[in-house]
């Protein structure tokens, strides 16, 4: 009967100590908070980046394209 108690609180012990599962759910927080950060900052720079490249198709339109034969 003692062998028996002794057996099942190590393997309690061993069960409890096992943390295979915690690894995922620490990268997957990483995860979501890179991906909070990078939504946050596309919202603040959007619009910025919009006009940069606004600013830079506008001036490809008007640059001129005459052929070079001309």
């Amino acid at each position: 009967m003692m062998n028996m108690m002794h057996m099942m609180k190590v393997y309690a012990k061993s069960f409890f100590k096992k943390e295979e599962g915690q690894g995922m759910v620490e990268y997957a927080l990483i995860i979501a908070l890179i991906a909070i950060v990078v939504i946050g900052a596309l919202v603040i720079l959007g619009p910025q980046i919009a006009k940069i490249f606004t600013d830079i198709t506008d001036g490809l339109k008007n640059t001129n394209t005459a052929p070079a034969n001309q």
